[in-house]
């Protein structure tokens, strides 16, 4: 028993470091963005339909309260520096379009880049950090994501730095993401900088790219927790590229990895089976847990095509997910002692996706159906008093 207690102490101890004091990020951020749907194809009207439709499908309401711009919004700056609107896109710039989102009770975010040019070559942020956090804040903004083209050069903690002082020297509060694709472990220094940074390449809309982003987590997880989390990108969820037990599967191991949930799909149109999932109340409040510990892959079976990976949540719990990365079906074994409990205590396990229990365990649980093949179950692990 001193042994699991002193393991899982160490674990919660891992994830308590200095975060940035901002008064932000006590849970991973919820939202939407842009890019994963839209690209460069953004408009002010898009925006704030999509903002609409949030808080009417019920989004809002599960949690996600971002709205983020992403690449393609700044259309170049005025003789004096500062940074306006594409004209075209947003005829009544980014103050018009903040001030209907706040209307709705959502926030707003905008992107910017590290380097003179962001990735579709509009106006970058160097040099120019104090100005743009100013003119961030007097807009409304809430979030600021910072992408890292055109800044390789740079060194990442140094110049996400400069930002970093810059929104806080607005004096309002300002949600900041780094974004440099792990470039030089920024999980090592994001969380005196922001609150969330990028420990991957872009995210595709596909299986690998889904599970090459998973499995990059599994080695950094104690460097996430409360006011800064590790970012292994924005969600795919509904946009096409994978099944719907995939998608499952990609929403379930990033709330339990304490990742960002940023919704990337279209939401002016989205389909019920996309919203339920991106909706589901259980594996949402595992993300949101204010204990803040991330999960983190606990055991693998068969050269990793069978997977546990767990995390402890604040009211004692464990919340679980058997992943199955495998072609075939496959059951799994969970045993207590894997997920930091006694190995002959009794414990109620139950379905987070169904919202109903199982049943009471002893020692350990196992998989009465087969796990599909890309599939997972996620649960959560009650030990009794």
């Amino acid at each position: 028993m001193m042994k699991i207690a002193t393991a899982l102490l160490a674990t919660i101890a891992l994830a308590t470091v200095n975060a940035l004091d901002n008064g932000l990020g006590l849970t991973p951020q919820m939202g939407w963005n842009s890019w994963n749907f839209y690209a460069c194809n953004i408009n002010e009207t898009v925006i704030m339909d999509t903002a609409k439709a949030m808080v009417s499908n019920g989004m809002a309401d599960a949690g996600y309260k971002y709205v983020n711009i992403d690449d393609c919004w700044a259309g170049g700056r005025y003789p004096n520096g500062t940074v306006y609107a594409d004209p075209t896109n947003f005829p009544n710039g980014i103050k018009y379009v903040a001030d209907y989102v706040h209307s709705l009770g959502l926030k707003i975010g905008i992107y910017t880049d590290a380097g003179t040019e962001t990735c579709q070559k509009r106006v970058g942020s160097y040099g120019y950090e104090a100005i743009d956090a100013q003119t961030y804040a007097d807009w409304g903004i809430d979030y600021l994501k910072e992408d890292w083209c055109y800044a390789t050069l740079e060194n990442p903690q140094q110049r996400y730095q400069v930002m970093s002082n810059a929104l806080n020297a607005t004096g309002r509060q300002i949600y900041f993401s780094l974004c440099d694709w792990g470039y030089l472990s920024p999980w090592t220094f994001g969380m005196s900088v922001g609150n969330s940074w990028r420990t991957t390449p872009d995210i595709k809309d596909n299986w690998d790219s889904m599970l090459a982003n998973l499995m990059a987590q599994a080695p950094i997880s104690s460097f996430s927790g409360i006011g800064g989390w590790n970012d292994p990108d924005m969600l795919e969820v509904g946009n096409g590229g994978m099944s719907t037990i995939e998608y499952t599967s990609h929403f379930s191991l990033w709330s339990l990895l304490n990742a960002p949930l940023i919704a990337g799909c279209d939401l002016i149109n989205i389909d019920d089976e996309t919203l339920q999932i991106l909706t589901a109340p259980e594996v949402i409040a595992v993300n949101q847990d204010p204990l803040g510990v991330q999960g983190s892959l606990v055991k693998s079976f068969n050269g990793g095509l069978q997977q546990i990976w767990a995390k402890p949540m604040s009211d004692g719990s464990r919340a679980v997910v058997l992943f199955n990365t495998d072609t075939n079906p496959a059951s799994i074994e969970l045993n207590w002692g894997d997920i930091w409990l006694i190995p002959s205590q009794q414990a109620t396990v139950r379905d987070l996706w169904a919202q109903s229990n199982l049943g009471v365990y002893s020692s350990s649980f196992e998989s009465t159906n087969s796990i599909p093949p890309h599939g997972c179950i996620m649960l959560s692990i009650s030990p009794s008093n």
